[in-house]
């Protein structure tokens, strides 16, 4: 990092959402590698042998890396439990310092396709989800020296042509991404910094690995250690002044000074790199 390695998580508290596989589970042993205390949500903890990962898994990563790891089962969308599990996090760690939303839903359907249901799993997960966690979240985030909360969610690009292309999907990433914009001013004065973090590329997930095959999403992607070492970046900024902002995860390396980003990828080429959705370099999709 360009401050030497100075900026560190050591002794900190971090609760991240979706934390058994991919981009959470990298992130959270991320935060582990500096001594951190990681708090672990995911909605199961059994094994799928299509989709590599589990909440027992994890907590291991994080143990092996050098942090205290307290896993718990939880799905966002029952806000009672999201309460219980904030409430069992504080309890055992004493402090909340950190809070990365990182579950989500993905559900590119057009609107004459996609169940009433479905929108309605998209917004409880990636709307009401998010809300839940920040909301019993928020006393002991306030008592945090430099508290940040962390969306996985897009820039707000209204261009037609991404709305049109899988609205449902369009509406709840955006609106995850408004609460990064009403939470940033609503907090401003305690200071908590409150930013969205988003892939500039595809990033392999297990997610899509099992929708789309694992050599499929490899050809195209980078690791999920991109968006792991972008994030560390930035909850470790001073609060007060870095809130309100919409990242790619390379905006944030480049503004550390990593310029030379092919450590990431898992692609053969740069040039087979596929940009992710909502980004104004990303070519829109056609209506």
């Amino acid at each position: 990092m360009a401050d030497g390695g100075l900026r560190t998580l050591k002794d900190r508290v971090v609760v991240i959402t979706g934390a058994s596989r991919g981009i959470g589970r990298d992130i959270a042993v991320r935060a582990a590698a500096d001594g951190a205390s990681v708090v672990l949500l995911a909605k199961t903890d059994t094994p799928n042998p299509k989709i590599a990962g589990t909440l027992a898994e994890t907590a291991e990563a994080v143990q092996e890396a050098g942090g205290k790891a307290l896993p718990l089962m939880c799905d966002v969308r029952d806000t009672e439990a999201v309460a219980g599990v904030v409430a069992q996090a504080a309890e055992t760690f004493g402090a909340i310092d950190i809070v990365v939303n990182n579950a989500g839903a993905l559900d590119l359907r057009r609107t004459p396709a996609l169940p009433l249901k479905m929108f309605e799993r998209l917004l409880a997960v990636n709307v009401e989800g998010p809300f839940a966690v920040v909301q019993a979240a928020f006393p002991h985030l306030r008592a945090s020296d430099n508290a940040h909360i962390v969306n996985v969610s897009p820039p707000l690009d209204l261009a037609p042509a991404w709305v049109g292309a899988h609205l449902g999907h369009t509406v709840a990433k955006y609106a995850e991404s408004l609460l990064t914009l009403g939470w940033a001013a609503e907090f401003a004065s305690i200071p908590i910094a409150v930013n969205s973090l988003w892939p500039a590329t595809t990033v392999a997930s297990t997610g899509m690995m099992a929708a789309m095959g694992e050599d499929v999403v490899r050809a195209q992607a980078r690791s999920p250690r991109i968006m792991a070492d972008a994030m560390h970046a930035l909850v470790t900024r001073p609060a007060a002044n870095c809130s309100g902002h919409f990242y790619t995860d390379e905006e944030v390396l480049r503004e550390e000074g990593i310029e030379d980003l092919a450590q990431y990828r898992l692609a053969a080429r740069e040039e087979d790199l596929t940009p992710n959705f909502y980004l104004p370099s990303t070519p829109r999709p056609a209506l």
